[in-house]
């Protein structure tokens, strides 16, 4: 039985999705470690690093090339070569993806070719480059769909999205790779895990930003589609800790994380509404456009072989996580109205 090395030293990762909620909160823990920290980041006319400004550092500056960032994309495979050759990275986690359930089935042929094959490209590009790295891969509790609760990680998957179905790709595509070439490469089967670094468009946040707004008098509805779904919700920042340990270990292996604890998007509504002072009954409206041509019904994780074989238990529940996103939210915009710079470095 391997163990986890309780100290990093001095190492190099490189994280995909480095902009994204996990990205962020993973740059954190691993600069927190002493690493230097290497993240890819989509070109764009507009800004798009708002969630790692506050630990961003000028290059130029003393002490400044802790976090370095590199724009590429998982569409290039040519380019995610060079880079991992220069590079030569002890740790990759790929986080980068089209991760929105929803929108998987508007775009579900981008989906596939950034959550599926742009981790093929990557894992084709680590044993191309010939480095010695070990691969964090970003998978989802979307993978299982339909098949019944409580899920773990010898559940059969039954993905009901584009979404779903690009992450089982890219599941086997990484146990295929650590088979077939002996590559150190993990799958983490995370569950909901949300904090108020979380997308604006996704339910949870959506839910704790319009709290705050109605609060405010700036919003008076929230709509919504299905209420019944029921899901397995964490915070963030404890999740990446336990990619950090996955790489840590004397063999790869695959984990769920998940907390264990099940809740509707109509229990997490109340509660959040409740933390803001509200009464939801009195502003939320249902929209057809928000249902899922086919749902999940409910995704409820068994993380005991984290616990087990990671020493990693999630502490926060969803309970707490939707009063600590409505506060959040209310502080940012609160200080938003006054006038003053609102950072995201919770």
């Amino acid at each position: 039985m391997g163990k986890v090395t309780p100290d990093a030293g001095a190492r190099t990762a490189l994280i995909s999705g480095v902009t994204g909620q996990d990205g962020s909160y993973l740059a954190e823990l691993l600069l927190g470690k002493g690493y230097t920290v290497h993240g890819l980041v989509r070109r764009s006319s507009s800004f798009n690093t708002e969630r790692i400004d506050h630990i961003y550092q000028d290059p130029h500056q003393p002490g400044g090339r802790s976090l370095v960032l590199h724009h590429a994309d998982l569409s290039d495979g040519v380019a995610l070569v060079n880079l991992l050759r220069e590079l030569e990275p002890d740790e990759v986690y790929n986080l980068g993806a089209q991760s929105h359930v929803r929108v998987s089935f508007d775009a579900p042929l981008y989906t596939g070719e950034v959550t599926g094959l742009g981790t093929l490209r990557l894992l084709e590009a680590i044993r191309a480059s010939g480095i010695d790295t070990r691969l964090y891969q970003a998978s989802s509790s979307e993978m299982f769909g339909a098949a019944p609760p409580p899920q773990n990680e010898r559940t059969p998957f039954h993905p009901r999205s584009p979404y779903g179905c690009a992450k089982v790709y890219a599941y086997w595509s990484t146990v295929n790779y650590r088979e077939a070439y002996g590559m150190f490469a993990v799958n983490g089967i995370l569950f909901n895990h949300e904090s108020p670094r979380r997308g604006e468009t996704f339910v949870t946040r959506k839910i704790s930003r319009a709290v705050a707004r109605i609060r405010a008098g700036l919003q008076d509805r929230l709509f919504l589609g299905n209420l019944n779904a029921v899901r397995d919700w964490g915070y963030a920042p404890e999740y990446v800790e336990a990619m950090w340990r996955m790489l840590q270990r004397d063999e790869p292996d695959d984990y769920v994380l998940a907390t264990g604890v099940p809740a509707s998007v109509r229990d997490f509504l109340r509660a959040a509404f409740e933390a803001g002072g509200l009464d939801w009954h009195e502003h939320v409206g249902f929209d057809a456009n928000y249902e899922r041509p086919s749902e999940v019904d409910a995704l409820i994780g068994d993380a005991a072989k984290a616990r087990d074989l990671l020493g990693w238990e999630p502490a926060v529940r969803w309970r707490e996580l939707a009063e600590l996103m409505v506060r959040a939210d209310i502080e940012a915009l609160d200080a938003e109205l006054s006038g003053a710079r609102v950072r995201i470095d919770r």
